[in-house]
């Protein structure tokens, strides 16, 4: 479409992988090789009270602040000019020089137990992408500042680089965004994440398992019967030819709202039609800034894209793979997301993980 730049692929001298979109680019041949992070510290660890895993990444702790020291005085990391992006550019996607998730990512040298066995704790290796999202080389504003067009660009790239992660392999991929240091955040410049998991997280194992619950019981598709609960309970906030948003009829957080795709069958921000990703980027844009009003400061908020899994036992006829579109969070956040039937519309409530 119309709105996603041209694209330029780099390889980073320590191994990274940077997209970086618009008409500028240089070369990343003069940065240094090494991170200084060791991801042989990254694993999971098997939560037998809760049968979850949880990530473990000790060595995020030294990631960066806001800003870093530079030679002329501190800087931002995703500023042009910066230690990332020494250049300017309109929009990057690049690997998280601090992931949680690796695709090198060691198998833990810890005593291991099979989830069930409480004789010795369960550990697992943290196989997955973190991707870092900068919408703008502008420092100052936020996702709901961006002018229509650049927004809209974000969610092209949301839609492609999701895409790509699912074709490599991942079992769930969600892009997500937490902004404000009350949530987690560690860089004000305005950006979100990629998380590509090797494994389904625990969230989105539960809403697949209430999608097939519901199809099995009612013969329905539980994301349409929950827009057509929450036009009935007269909780929509906006609407437009391809999106609702709506407070949920049980909002696990303050001034939640979730959007979700009108057409069965939208799982995925791939599936989406150029027209009905503009319609997305429409109404997340208006929610987002609407979220920016309610009080005399930006709202800090939890922003998750949910797509759908891969497909449960109820086959590729029925909408068990999914979830419910977007959960948006409120105090915050704002989510986006679709629903919809043979793989059905995402599930998850957010990933974890802040900053770049």
């Amino acid at each position: 479409m119309a709105a996603l730049l041209r694209r330029h692929d780099l390889r980073h001298p320590d191994g990274r992988t940077f997209h970086v979109y618009g008409d500028a680019v240089g070369s990343l041949d003069g940065q240094p090789a090494d991170t200084g992070f060791d991801v042989s510290h990254l694993h999971r660890r098997y939560d037998r009270l809760r049968d979850e895993w949880v990530l473990v990444s000790p060595a995020r702790n030294k990631r960066p602040g806001g800003k870093i020291s530079g030679g002329s005085g501190d800087v931002c990391p995703l500023c042009p000019g910066g230690p990332e992006l020494p250049w300017p550019y309109e929009l990057a996607v690049f690997d998280n020089r601090f992931p949680s998730l690796a695709p090198d990512a060691p198998i833990p040298g810890w005593p291991s137990a099979a989830p069930g066995d409480t004789s010795l704790p369960a550990v697992a290796s943290s196989i997955g992408r973190c991707q870092v999202v900068v919408y703008t080389g502008q420092h100052d504003g936020s996702m709901a500042s961006l002018p229509p067009a650049q927004f809209l660009a974000v969610l092209a790239v949301w839609r492609e680089r999701t895409s790509a992660l699912w074709a490599d392999g991942s079992r769930y991929v969600m892009a997500f965004e937490n902004r404000g240091a009350a949530v987690g955040a560690t860089l004000t410049h305005p950006h979100g994440q990629l998380y590509a998991f090797g494994h389904l997280p625990p969230f989105v194992r539960v809403k697949q398992a209430a999608h097939d619950l519901h199809r099995s019981t009612h013969q329905t598709c539980l994301g349409c019967t929950l827009l057509a609960d929450d036009a009935a309970g007269g909780r929509i906030v906006d609407a437009n030819a391809g999106f609702v948003a709506a407070v949920p009829f049980a909002p696990h957080w303050p001034l939640e709202v979730q959007i979700r795709a009108r057409r069965h069958g939208a799982g995925r921000l791939a599936d989406l039609s150029d027209d009905e990703l503009r319609d997305l980027a429409a109404i997340l844009h208006g929610l987002l800034q609407r979220y920016d009003q309610i009080y005399d400061f930006d709202l800090p908020l939890m922003l998750a894209v949910q797509e759908a899994p891969p497909a449960s036992g109820t086959g590729a006829g029925g909408d068990g793979a999914g979830g419910d579109g977007a959960d948006a969070d409120g105090a915050g956040g704002a989510g986006a997301g679709a629903h919809g039937g043979g793989a059905h519309g995402g599930g998850g409530d957010g990933a974890g993980g802040d900053g770049a």
